[in-house]
């Protein structure tokens, strides 16, 4: 029984079928070294989702797989930001960050959490990557265990120190914020030193001033009552029945 030839596939249908998948690539990132971590990315998240809310020209996420090169060996060499942004990209929900399929582009802004178990790497290799490969403007690290936090922007192709603020905040040139630790947790604050606050905490602060303004008016209509009962009495005194 003769066999019909089949074409010999070319290289570059090897080159895109293997080297370059098509469409979404799951993300492949280790569990979390603690509670603590996750709900400092969370909270990273959350915070600059909810303050550029009307924008839709970023992406931020965390603890994500970036692919940027089809060779790469991130099991061994490289796994995904703990928090990333990348700027002027449509803001959509993806499985992982693949570079050849997002016209080319990086992040923009990176923070990683720093353990005993990746700090080295998070020091080492990925600030590496960091300032070589992905060229990101701004890269920070903060330990939630001892508050540690280190920021750097790139100046001639190479990551220079920030130097903190008097309260040890640093800026962001990307995000036009600043970072610092406030009661334990790394939050963002703005170029006038008010904190980026979550839905919730701008309810709470809203409703406590609607509370100190009821008090105030409550006070107030108070002292007025007391006004208004002096008075009466001082009439009384003349021989004048207040009406």
């Amino acid at each position: 029984m003769s066999q019909i030839p089949t074409a010999t596939p070319s290289l570059e249908d090897v080159t895109e079928s293997i080297i370059f998948p098509q469409g979404d690539i799951y993300s492949d990132e280790p569990p979390l070294e603690s509670d603590l971590h996750r709900e400092q990315i969370d909270l990273l998240i959350r915070l600059i989702k909810w303050w550029w809310r009307d924008r839709q020209d970023f992406y931020a996420t965390g603890n994500l797989t970036i692919y940027f090169s089809p060779n790469q060996k991130k099991s061994e060499e490289f796994r995904g930001p703990d928090f990333f942004v990348v700027l002027d990209t449509e803001k959509k929900d993806r499985k992982s960050w693949v570079v050849w399929q997002e016209d080319g582009k990086y992040p923009n802004v990176i923070i990683e959490m720093l353990s005993d178990s990746t700090a080295s790497v998070d020091k080492g290799l990925k600030k590496q990557i960091y300032q070589n490969t992905f060229r990101t403007p701004d890269y920070f690290w903060f330990d939630p265990n001892n508050l540690e936090l280190q920021g750097f922007h790139i100046v001639d192709g190479q990551y220079q120190e920030l130097a903190p603020t008097e309260l040890g905040w640093l800026w962001s040139q990307q995000l036009r914020l600043y970072l610092g630790v406030k009661e334990g947790k790394l939050r963002f604050f703005t170029p006038d030193g008010h904190q980026v606050m979550l839905p919730e905490e701008e309810a709470s602060q809203q409703l406590q001033q609607a509370n100190q303004q009821l008090q105030q008016a409550n006070q107030q209509l108070a002292q007025e009552r007391q006004r208004a009962e002096k008075l009466a009495e001082r009439l009384r005194a003349a021989g004048i029945e207040p009406e």
